[in-house]
């Protein structure tokens, strides 16, 4: 099993500056493959104020700064869903045996950002849904791809949605997202929080998560915050 340990990775990158934009967006998009956004029904949600969603797709660093670089989002936290509050350790999680899922959860203003766009950035830039138990170098339960929905509505969107992209076969493979409601939210330790940002050269940040916000800016350039 791999993990992304906060330890696993010493020394920084010397010559992140050459790399650009597009050259990182190029590299993601060839392993990543560039996907169409396909049409959408889904229905436009009524609800007022903030709103909660919690998604795990992989390594929670990743997923965290996506969703942080997304217009009408105001808070996004590292943490873990789908087991008990007892084991909500990240060393604990890492065993794979505990029923968590790295997850995040997003607050967001449903007036700015619908839930369906956040949807499609999690499909189709944060992580790869066709891959079971596992994202990029990490295996594990614990780096499953799950929507843990807070209510009928969201768990309605993210079938229908998930129902459409397979329909349309936009992956090459059918997706492996599991739904499930959410019972539970455990904030992760501090040094998980706001990881990249701290971290920006980090080996493992540079290959697997820098490439999302850099695909991210230039797929949804009209929601992308700085």
């Amino acid at each position: 099993m791999s993990t992304h340990s906060f330890t696993r990775f010493r020394h920084p990158v010397r010559n992140l500056s050459i790399i650009t934009l597009a050259t990182v967006a190029i590299a993601y998009g060839a392993s990543h493959a560039i996907r169409p956004e396909p049409a959408t029904e889904l229905p436009i949600t009524t609800t007022k104020g903030k709103q909660i969603a919690v998604f795990s797709g992989g390594c929670f660093w990743g997923m965290e700064a996506v969703f942080e670089h997304l217009k009408g989002v105001s808070d996004v936290v590292s943490g873990f869903s789908g087991g008990s509050a007892a084991t909500a350790n990240y060393e604990v999680v890492s065993s794979g045996l505990t029923g968590h899922a790295e997850s995040v959860k997003i607050t967001y203003d449903p007036s700015q950002i619908s839930y369906d766009k956040l949807l499609k950035v999690f499909f189709l830039v944060a992580h790869d849904p066709t891959q079971l138990n596992r994202q990029s170098p990490d295996s594990g339960t614990q780096y499953r791809s799950v929507i843990f929905f807070t209510n009928d509505e969201q768990k309605r969107m993210a079938q229908a949605y998930m129902d459409q992209l397979n329909k349309a076969h936009v992956f090459h493979s059918q997706i492996v997202t599991q739904l499930a409601p959410l019972k539970g939210f455990y904030k992760a330790e501090e040094y998980h929080q706001h990881f990249i940002d701290r971290n920006p050269n980090n080996p493992y940040v540079v290959v697997n998560d820098l490439p999302k916000l850099a695909y991210l800016q230039l797929q949804f350039p009209d929601i992308y915050k700085k």
